[in-house]
């Protein structure tokens, strides 16, 4: 099988080298030689991993061409579903401190809970089977996801970590059920407390930045709550001192879910502030009536100071998000963001 040297340039110009053979992904060439680019689905269903080619042939497996960013003069790809067909060179839209260098670790876990928390979400409760033995290298920062694989099924998805970690290798998941996504119908058709997954990682770069004396605002849909839930308990742990908000947001009532844990969260950050938000409520709805970011601009035009805005959601949410937190004033390189997909 013939196999192709790949370049790949970062935003800061880093050079980075592998090899891939005509059956390898790029990304998966990248992990065998344990260089591990920033990714998310590895289905071509959404853009985390895409790079830019300025050199070389490749053909392009299943993937959704909506996920494939569109940049005048430029081709992009994505790298979980690209092959090589000759030497390559890309550029990447991200900088080398986003590139992990060490193997993508994977371990045995058992299902401690699984239960539905929402009209259409699940809380996943996981133990890492060998933590103990392992000891620091299970450990994660808030913000981070991990991989879930079901043994012996070929399926693995990509879920943010809810709680902080605790030393004792337990993982907090809240999953979204869709009825045609693969590991959903696994979990709400075969999972048993007891069962066995592999964990793969930790992985991703979103996580709590140094705040400078800035305040910290969190805009979460949906699911996308569960890596600002990881983020706000290690900021309760540490008893941060500066302001902090909470936008969090679904289409109806009957979606909401964690409020409990918010709430338990506000009484342990006596400065969080939050916003729970329905865009389509019934009329006994006493809350917030709109988005997450129309919450967001509301409040952004009369904050005294701007502050450190964190998005997690859908890519819909994320790019209007981003466009308003701008518009009112936050400087780009003060807004960090994860997007998800749905599985």
């Amino acid at each position: 099988m013939p196999s192709y040297q790949i370049e790949l340039t970062t935003a800061d110009g880093t050079l980075i080298r592998f090899e891939c053979a005509e059956n390898q992904s790029l990304l998966a060439a990248a992990a065998t030689a344990n260089i591990v680019l920033p990714s998310l689905c590895g289905q071509g269903t959404c853009a985390a991993c895409h790079a830019f080619v300025t050199a070389g042939e490749f053909v392009v497996g299943e993937h959704d061409p909506d996920a494939v960013p569109v940049e005048p003069g430029q081709t992009a790809v994505l790298l979980c579903c690209s092959y090589p067909r000759s030497p390559m060179r890309l550029a990447a839209p991200y900088e080398h401190g986003r590139v992990l260098f060490q193997p993508n670790v994977g371990r045995e876990a058992a299902i401690v809970e699984l239960t539905r928390v929402a009209e259409s979400t699940v809380r996943l409760l996981v133990s890492l089977v060998s933590a103990e033995s392992e000891g620091d290298t299970a450990q994660f920062e808030p913000g981070q996801f991990v991989e879930l694989e079901i043994p012996g099924r070929d399926i693995k998805r990509a879920y943010s970590i809810a709680n902080d970690w605790d030393g004792e290798g337990q993982l907090e998941f809240l999953i979204r059920m869709q009825p045609q996504g693969r590991f959903s119908e696994y979990l709400m058709r075969d999972a048993r407390v007891g069962d066995k997954l592999v964990v793969w990682g930790p992985r991703g770069t979103f996580h709590l930045e140094e705040a400078d004396r800035r305040s910290r605002w969190f805009v979460a849909g949906g699911t996308g709550l569960a890596p600002i839930l990881s983020m706000l308990r290690r900021m309760a742990k540490c008893a941060d001192g500066e302001e902090a908000r909470l936008f969090f947001g679904v289409n109806r009532e009957t979606e909401l879910f964690a409020i409990s844990d918010i709430d338990r969260l506000k009484s342990d950050i006596a400065t969080l502030k939050v916003e729970v938000c329905v865009w389509k409520p019934e009329s006994s709805w006493s809350g917030f009536v709109g988005t997450p970011v129309d919450a967001l601009r509301r409040d952004l035009k009369t904050a005294n100071a701007m502050p450190d805005v964190y998005l997690c959601g859908p890519p819909a949410l994320i790019d209007s998000a981003a466009a308003a937190a701008k518009e009112c004033g936050v400087a780009e390189e003060r807004i960090f963001s994860e997007r998800f997909v749905q599985s």
